[in-house]
């Protein structure tokens, strides 16, 4: 009952462990992680300043993890060279020992003032003041369990069990390194393996050289969260965190063999027996920065010849950093930048629809299933994506931009609907029936055409703007829209009466394309809608009399 008990209370203090670093992790992207992400990737231009940003940024995080998945978003999208990337993570391995050294200093004692003034903080309005005491309360959890830590471990140096399953380890040092790296990557947290290890050090059931094969363990555990994450990701991703991994399997193998040496002589130098795991993380992780430094760039041509390019394909999102749910602001840039995209798609079918019009020929209508397909799945994995980041918690603001994301993106799939079951299959029609429309009629079409494309390019200008004028513009444009269609069709009825051949073999056809034209302007038009009615201009989706 009562190994239970001891067992009940670890358990317990590891798992509010890895809660508090997870509250870190979370309070500090809230607050700061628009400027951390910035500052990593702009702080990659030279080497120290790399090692410095991934360092920095681990500090703040409290995650080397979450260092190694940004740095491999960055990688993804050609904002950091891979060879700095790598250097990156050897700061942020430094950045982990540090915070581990720093927390077995003592200070334990302030965990309730730390929560105190975290909670505080949390009560305030803005999302930064909220973030930051998500942090500090984190800050303070993470003190707490390391007190509850010492006296869950206390009753261990009492246990036979326990003191039998160390005497096998200290035989087998490879298994004690396979053992603590199993751990580490079950908690996803190299430094709550080594505040175990330090807790357990601290009862002195540990000898040195078990303690150095241990911290080896929990370093070559924590890189392979960061592999496992990116196993479905991008080429250049996994280079990045698989180069880590391989960085840190060799020191741990080159080293492992003089862990006995190792723990002799940092005895014989007098580093306390207490706090020896930490010492020795923090020189592991900086010697191995030293060594693996100069072979960052041979290591980055390794990776490209291990992991070949991905296949060359364009079809999904290219903009959803996964990462980024962290942090709103952006998260919803990045959002945003792959709804644009959706509008080039869409412009794309437009102008292939009007070429095939204009010029009689199938060809450029053979491409607009496979662009129409492009945007179901973009706009899906965006709304997806956005769902996500709701779930986060939003300020008033961030919310109306995440619906006003989503409305659009809507929007413009229903476009690529009517224009692949509409104008696509109606053009396909006039061509294959070798149909032709009156030089009035055709005039009128290729007109609208026109000012449609037109009012595509005005709306993707309005939705990343958001420039009010630019908005009035477009909503006026659409009365125009709606007089042009109704006299195109009004003049079409009246070539009818008139009796021109021409006309009656075309006129279902006139027709529709007239209706769908309209239609995807009605859609195109919707962008200005949110603006407009922030100002208090639009009812009933008109504009309001101002004169």
């Amino acid at each position: 009952m009562e190994s239970t008990v001891v067992m009940i209370n670890l358990f317990g203090a590891v798992a509010l462990l890895l809660f508090g670093l997870a509250q870190i992790k979370d309070g500090v992207s809230r607050a700061f992680g628009a400027k951390l992400r910035t500052g990593l990737a702009s702080g990659t231009r030279g080497r120290l300043r790399s090692f410095t940003s991934g360092f920095l940024a681990t500090i703040a995080l409290q995650s080397s993890t979450a260092t190694a998945l940004m740095i491999a978003s960055f990688v993804e999208r050609d904002l950091v060279l891979p060879s700095m990337a790598q250097i990156v993570l050897l700061g942020a391995n430094v950045g982990t020992a540090v915070t581990a050294w720093i927390v077995a200093t003592g200070i334990e004692w302030l965990s309730p003032l730390i929560i105190l003034i975290g909670i505080v903080l949390y009560r305030r309005a803005s999302t930064a003041q909220k973030g930051a005491g998500t942090a500090l309360i984190g800050i303070g959890l993470m003190l707490l369990s390391l007190q509850l830590l010492s006296l869950a471990t206390a009753p261990m140096r009492q246990s036979p069990a326990l003191g039998a399953f160390i005497g096998l380890l200290d035989d087998a040092l490879p298994v004690a390194l396979i053992f603590s790296a199993v751990l580490a990557f079950a908690s996803s947290s190299s430094l709550a393996m080594v505040v175990l290890i330090l807790s357990l050090a601290s009862t002195g059931i540990l000898s040195p050289a078990l303690t150095v094969a241990l911290v080896l363990g929990a370093n070559l555990g924590g890189a392979i969260p960061p592999v496992m994450a990116t196993l479905s990701g991008p080429a250049t991703a996994r280079r990045v965190t698989l180069g880590n991994l391989i960085v840190r399997t060799i020191g741990c193998l080159l080293v492992l063999p003089f862990a006995d040496y190792i723990g002799a002589w940092m005895q014989a130098l007098h580093f306390s027996q207490a706090k020896l795991p930490v010492d020795v993380h923090l020189l592991f992780n900086i010697a191995l920065a030293i060594c693996a430094w100069p072979f960052s760039s041979f290591l980055s041509r390794m990776m490209q010849r291990v992991i070949p390019d991905d296949p060359q394909a364009d079809d999904g999102p290219k903009f959803l950093d996964q990462q980024a749910l962290h942090t709103p602001v952006v998260a919803l840039a990045s959002a945003t930048r792959e709804v644009l995209g959706v509008g080039d798609l869409i412009e794309r079918m437009l102008i292939r629809t009007e070429n095939a019009f204009n010029k009689n020929d199938l060809a450029p209508l053979k491409e607009i299933a496979v662009l129409e397909k492009r945007v179901d799945r973009i706009q899906q994995e965006v709304k997806i994506y956005l769902s996500k980041l709701g779930h986060e918690g939003l300020d008033d603001e961030n919310s109306r931009r995440s619906i006003v994301i989503i409305d659009y993106a809507i929007n413009l799939e229903h476009i690529g609907d009517i224009i692949e079951k509409g104008l696509a299959e109606q053009v396909a029609k006039k061509i294959g029936k070798g149909l032709a429309f009156s030089d009035d009629g055709y005039q009128e079409l290729r007109s609208l055409f026109d000012l449609t494309v037109d009012n595509l390019r005005i709306a993707q200008t309005i939705f990343v703007t958001r420039d009010f004028n630019l908005a009035r513009q477009l909503m006026e444009v659409k009365v125009d829209v709606r007089r042009l269609e109704k006299q195109s069709a009004e003049r079409h009825l009246e070539r009818l009466r008139d009796g021109r051949a021409d006309s009656l073999q075309t006129s279902t056809l006139h027709l529709d394309m007239l209706r769908d034209l309209k239609r995807i302007n009605a859609h195109i038009v919707s962008v200005a809608h949110p603006i407009l009615d922030e100002s208090g201009l639009l009812i009933e989706s008109r504009l309001r009399n101002t004169q």
